[in-house]
């Protein structure tokens, strides 16, 4: 087992890029088999990796299933799992109700084969549900020992705010990258005042900054169908950004996907990625950006080709954004 440098989340100490397990059984392109995803969790761990990342929600329990399998090493990682979206009978739902987060995590928990998950987050705010009540649900659920530690996904800072007024929250996550850029407008300035550990996730922009999309001719159910700047005509205008942005990662001698999550570990000491594949060879490239040193020119130079609002075409589909409460950056294109 190699020893990564680490970072600090909450009552927690994890490497510095953690694992998020969604692909693995969800999301993008073909799931991976059983036996892929088991020998992949098993080289994470094997690298050094000690945060791992799953939800209800991924592949209908599908993942949690699966890092079940890794749970005799769990002295080695931190869990951490999601409620609020969950699949009921085939269908994908959106419930912060309090009863509706004791269901899904005593769901998880058995799928997971364990009495306890280090990290749970509430995964999306539900609008029809008090922040103040669904934060309740997971006090109550640390207090019967069920959970560790509190944390919310895509939430805003007023949200987040009003989330740590109940209960200190251990962290928050949500999609951030050289070319996702919503959390500068304000989450990450608030959870560095809180002393929130930062996740996150997508820090490869689903592919576009590791060199995996270059047409929009994804597999039935990649969700990257229904993200505008994923599909044309908006893709090739992207594209051109991302060729230059694959030229710096050249001429730093780095793959582009490392230039990615170097950035992300340069820009402030409470930020832990969790980058997602089902390759090995990538998840050994990903490990290894957390002992490289970018130079200031390199990282100056991303941050030249690739401002806020860069990209062309929404982040969202518009039913997705629906369910998004993170701030929305100056400009900011949304779908229809």
């Amino acid at each position: 087992m190699t020893n990564l440098p680490t970072r600090t989340i909450g009552p927690f100490t994890v490497s510095a890029i953690g694992l998020g397990c969604m692909n693995l059984s969800h999301a993008y392109g073909e799931p991976a088999t059983e036996a892929e995803g088991l020998a992949l969790l098993n080289r994470a761990l094997d690298l050094g990796v000690t945060l791992l990342d799953t939800a209800a929600l991924y592949g209908g329990g599908a993942n949690e299933r699966l890092v079940a399998q890794v749970l005799h090493r769990r002295s080695k990682f931190t869990l951490a799992s999601k409620c609020v979206l969950d699949m009921r009978g085939g269908q994908r739902i959106l419930d912060g109700s309090p009863d509706a987060i004791a269901t899904t995590l005593d769901a998880a928990l058995g799928r997971l084969g364990t009495d306890h998950i280090d990290l749970y987050y509430l995964h999306r705010l539900d609008p029809n549900v008090p922040i103040e009540e669904s934060v309740g649900a997971l006090v109550r659920a640390k207090e019967a020992g069920k959970i560790g530690a509190l944390g919310l996904s895509e939430m805003s800072a007023a949200t987040i705010r009003r989330a740590h007024a109940i209960h200190p929250i251990a962290a928050v996550q949500s999609e951030y990258s050289p070319a996702v850029r919503n959390p500068e407008v304000a989450v990450l300035d608030t959870c560095r005042e809180l002393g929130i550990g930062f996740v996150a996730f997508s820090p490869v922009a689903r592919g576009l900054l590791a060199g995996s999309v270059r047409a929009d001719d994804y597999v039935a159910g990649d969700i990257r169908r229904t993200m505008p700047r994923f599909v044309e005509p908006q893709l090739s205008r992207n594209l051109a950004v991302i060729d230059a942005y694959d030229r710096i990662a050249t001429e730093a001698g780095i793959t582009p996907a490392q230039l990615a999550l170097g950035w992300l570990l340069a820009r402030a000491p409470h930020i832990v990625p969790i980058p997602g594949t089902r390759s090995i060879a990538h998840l050994e490239d990903n490990v290894a950006a957390a002992t490289l040193a970018i130079s200031p020119d390199t990282l100056a130079a991303v941050d030249a080709l690739l401002p806020p609002n860069a990209l062309t075409g929404a982040r969202y589909a518009a039913a997705a954004q629906a369910q998004i409460d993170t701030e929305l950056l100056t400009g900011e294109e949304l779908d229809g």
